[in-house]
């Protein structure tokens, strides 16, 4: 007679990846095994019955594990890609069933690591891994401006390679979008429309931060079959805080450094029917020499309101060819009446000085003109013209409704003095 050891053969339990085409079966080992009551490895009860060899797994279907022999359960699921995310998940009260709750990424390879236990509380671990297929559709973040050093009121911008428009989808692509600073400060995004998105803080940027904007967008689902692509890094510099601060009732301007009077310059702005708009503006760049004319905005060649001249130091504040300039025509005019088309004009050494001190991104401010307030958007940057709290009501992530997707026309290039 043959004598058989007396331990009776127990498994763990067969485990099953759902959805992914991929099965893995862990079982345990015999009562009695040298590695009973720890951890073990099943590799040998392993099968794998689809997706075929070279095939990659769907993304967009869920992440399932499954314990199918009777009185074995799962303890734990951690699933985490090849960047260290984990995907998120949720396991049933009776341990039999483990589903994820968060969208696979697109291209990524994961390892999903299974803890279980059998009906005597054996434990048993298993580890699989599998890879996605690549997105078809791509979305990327192009970010504004340039990497360089800008004034105090830049805003960092975004445009989206695709349309998004839900609340659901813009939320995604926002979280995905970092933009920190040091010093830290407090910002936040704002949809302008569905393509576009701009970054500014609560405040003016300090002078002297360094800013950086990066997207995690890669891979990410953002919306059916639309998954997020790989987008640069932008790195800024912020200078002195340098704030022009026209008066259109005083005829005057007064120049600030980091909060200092630094020149007080004598202008003219726009006279009635032409009115220089009121509000913050950003400076947009800079142009040594534009040719401006009247019929750019509008005004009949000929007419008595027409114009045809060479203008230098010209600092463009926005789209539609409103400056700071050179106007040597109107000096006997500067400090003392308004006599321009919607420009700032200035003697030819104050506009000299003016061009050679304001960057990109420092502040123009208009006050006390019977123009217009400047746009907030789609002419340049008059972002600074909302308060905070309608600044943060643009960010799908603050607000309680989705954000008004009204795209804008951005404003031709049409030069004005």
């Amino acid at each position: 007679m043959n004598h058989t050891p007396h331990f009776r053969t127990v498994l763990s339990c067969t485990v099953v990846i759902l959805g992914l085409g991929l099965v893995a079966t862990a079982c345990g080992e015999p009562d009695g095994h040298p590695l009973a009551g720890t951890p073990y490895d099943a590799a040998q009860q392993v099968a794998f019955n689809a997706p075929r060899a070279g095939s990659k797994a769907d993304p967009d279907k869920p992440l399932e594990v499954t314990a199918k022999s009777d009185g074995a359960r799962i303890t734990d699921v951690t699933v985490t890609d090849d960047s260290g995310h984990h995907l998120a998940g949720e396991l049933s009260a009776d341990g039999v069933r483990w589903r994820s709750t968060a969208p696979l990424s697109a291209g990524a390879k994961y390892t999903v690591k299974v803890a279980t236990e059998d009906e005597d509380g054996a434990p048993g671990t298993r580890t699989v891994t599998f890879e996605t297929a690549p997105a078809k559709k791509f979305l990327t973040a192009e970010f504004g401006p340039k990497a360089g050093t800008y004034g105090v009121g830049q805003p960092i911008t975004v445009t989206l390679s695709t349309a998004v428009k839900g609340g659901e989808a813009r939320r995604v692509v926002e979280q995905s979008l970092k933009v920190s600073s040091r010093p830290a400060v407090e910002g936040a995004w704002h949809w302008v429309d569905d393509k576009t998105l701009h970054y500014r803080p609560k405040e003016y940027w300090p002078t002297g931060a360094s800013v950086r904007a990066t997207s995690n967008l890669q891979g990410v689902k953002v919306a059916h079959k639309l998954y997020g692509g790989r987008s640069k890094a932008l790195k800024l510099s912020i200078g002195d805080r340098l704030e022009a601060i026209t008066d259109a009732g005083a005829h005057s301007m007064t120049v600030l450094r980091n909060g200092e009077v630094i020149n007080t310059i004598p202008v003219t702005t726009g006279k009635p029917g032409f009115s220089t708009r009121n509000g913050i503006k950003v400076v947009l760049g800079k142009e040594y020499y534009v040719r401006m004319r009247g019929t750019s905005i509008g005004i009949a060649e000929g007419s008595s309101e027409s114009y045809d001249l060479p203008v230098y130091y010209a600092t463009r504040v926005t789209w539609s060819g409103e400056y700071v300039h050179a106007a040597p025509w109107s000096v006997g005019s500067q400090g003392v009446a308004n006599v321009s088309h919607g420009c700032t004009g200035m003697s030819t050494g104050n506009a000299a000085w003016f061009f050679k001190t304001f960057r990109e991104g420092d502040i123009v401010k208009v006050v006390n003109s019977f123009g217009n307030m400047m746009d907030t958007f789609g002419n340049g940057f008059g972002d600074w013209n909302l308060s905070w709290d309608k600044w943060r009501a643009g960010s799908a992530l603050v607000a309680d409704t989705e954000a008004d997707s009204t795209v804008i026309e951005t404003a031709r290039l049409r030069p004005q003095v």
